[in-house]
């Protein structure tokens, strides 16, 4: 297993990982990339990374879905940041082949922070194929 730490500057934002990622990809490699976010108010996604409008869009409908102040019970006050990570989900998998991430064109893997900011991690596993 490796791990990438994943330093967030807001209370909720998507950070491009997918370098980070490929840098971890062994030359050569065939057979799916597993990345686990170990959190609870953390998540993983794949969406489009070439125009950040898309993630603006994303984070202000969540944010407007699952609201800061809504009068829940959850003690430590973070309840809207556990109800997102459970939605996102807290894993992606991706085809590598040839040591490549087989990603679509305008795909890329983001960290989704929903409790920030903070330092994160990202546990990366490689499966053969």
């Amino acid at each position: 297993m490796k791990e990438i730490a994943v330093s967030t500057s807001k209370r909720t934002e998507f950070v491009d990982i997918t370098d980070e990622l490929s840098r971890l990809t062994p030359t050569a490699f065939d057979g799916i990339l597993v990345a686990y976010c170990p959190h609870t108010t953390a998540g993983l996604t794949i969406n489009e990374g070439a125009d950040p409008a898309v993630k603006r869009d994303i984070l202000e409908v969540i944010n407007s879905i699952i609201p800061w102040d809504f009068g829940y019970k959850h003690l430590e006050g973070n309840s809207p940041a556990h109800i997102k990570s459970s939605i996102i989900g807290a894993s992606v998998n991706v085809i590598v082949e040839n040591g490549n991430l087989m990603l679509g064109t305008w795909q890329k893997v983001f960290f989704c922070e929903f409790d920030g900011p903070r330092t994160r991690s990202v546990w990366v596993k490689f499966l053969k194929a």
